[in-house]
């Protein structure tokens, strides 16, 4: 992985929400159409899962695929990303894609919701709800540890796969813009740590209650990026 400076404080933040905010938009067409079993949108989640847990620029049948287009187009007010910054922007996007697509494959709702206070939809929280009422499950919970501490995104994602398997199992949702945007920041220094605090954090406030059946939750609503921030 290439070494660098991290970009200053007051620039960061600003290309983490970008990513988030073209994740989301990439995925709430995409989602919309499987969920209504257009013939693109399937066709293009089967694409994509086979990105997941693999480097950015790998298969070159995503290249067409994932516009990324946004973060290299100028924009009025924001100045253009410097070449690490895309670089590493672009990676976030990519696997956050691809492991939203293994997500979603073969469920009738919508896998990524966006995250509000009163309905968290980060990781840690995803996790979270996959406890017992009374207790913790401590496999499960080494899973998200594991994941904070791998060497690289790649081994990152791999390790995330392994987690979204089981929220695809009890088809919990996830803000998979919040995700990408975090997978922005663990690519630079001191920014697992960060990351891995932000899960941790999440972990520990999301209040573990039984979890309502599908068929009560808004995820059946092919239109789930509407909430509120």
């Amino acid at each position: 992985m290439t070494t660098a400076s991290a970009p200053p404080d007051t620039k960061a933040p600003s290309v983490a929400n970008r990513t988030a905010e073209l994740t989301r938009a990439l995925i709430t067409d995409w989602q919309r159409g499987y969920l209504a079993d257009r013939p693109q949108a399937v066709a293009a989640l089967a694409r994509l899962r086979r990105g997941a847990g693999r480097e950015a620029g790998e298969l070159p049948d995503l290249w067409s695929l994932i516009d990324l287009g946004p973060l290299h187009d100028p924009q009025d007010g924001v100045r253009r990303l410097g070449e690490l910054e895309l670089e590493r922007a672009e990676n976030a996007v990519h696997a956050a894609l691809t492991l939203w697509a293994f997500h979603q494959q073969s469920c009738g709702d919508g896998m990524h919701r966006r995250h509000s206070d009163e309905r968290p939809a980060g990781l840690g929280a995803a996790v979270r709800r996959l406890m017992p009422t009374d207790g913790v499950d401590e496999p499960v919970r080494k899973r998200l540890v594991r994941a904070g501490t791998a060497p690289d995104l790649v081994t990152l994602t791999r390790r995330l796969r392994d987690l979204v398997s089981l929220l695809r199992r009890d088809n919990i949702p996830l803000d998979y813009g919040l995700l990408a945007a975090q997978l922005y920041t663990w690519q630079w220094p001191d920014g697992p740590t960060a990351v891995r605090r932000a899960w941790g954090r999440s972990f520990h406030t999301m209040p573990r209650k039984p979890r309502k059946p599908a068929d009560e939750t808004t995820a059946n609503n092919p239109d789930t990026d509407k909430d509120a921030s």
